[in-house]
C-alpha cells in the first residue's frame, strides 16, 4: 500500500484495519490448541485446531433445537447411568444381605462380584 494512503488512515480506521486483519485479537478462548502435524514421507503438513469458550454468537433456530436436543440427550443418558448404577448398588446389597426375592432365579452379579474379589 502507498505511504500516502496508509497515512490518510484516521487511528479508528487502522484500529478497524487491525482487527480485521488479527481475527484472533478478539477471540480469546478458555481452551486455544492448535498444533501443527508434520508426517514422515508425506509432502503436506496437517493442523488440529480444539477450541472451547463461551459462545458470544446469537445463535440460529436450528442451532437452538439442536442445543436443546443435545441438552435434553446429556441429562436421559446421565439419569439412565445413575441409574442403573443405583439399581446394580441395591442388587448387590440385596444380595449381600442373603435376600432372594425370586427363587430360582438370579442375575448371577453377586457371583461375579464375589469371584472379582477373590
Amino acid at each position: 500500500m502507498d505511504n500516502t494512503v496508509v497515512k490518510s488512515f484516521t487511528p479508528q480506521q487502522l484500529k478497524a484495519i487491525r482487527g480485521a486483519i488479527n481475527i484472533r485479537e478478539w477471540r480469546t478462548h478458555s481452551v486455544d490448541f492448535r498444533p501443527t502435524l508434520a508426517l514422515p514421507f508425506i509432502p503436506w503438513n496437517f493442523y488440529v485446531v480444539f477450541l472451547f469458550g463461551v459462545n458470544q454468537r446469537a445463535l440460529s433456530t436450528t442451532e437452538k433445537c439442536i442445543a436443546a436436543a443435545m441438552f435434553l440427550l446429556i441429562i436421559f443418558i446421565t439419569g439412565m447411568t445413575l441409574f442403573g448404577l443405583v439399581f446394580l448398588t441395591l442388587y448387590l446389597f440385596k444380595s449381600w444381605l442373603g435376600i432372594d426375592i425370586f427363587p430360582e432365579n438370579s442375575l448371577g452379579l453377586w457371583d461375579e462380584f464375589k469371584r472379582f474379589f477373590d
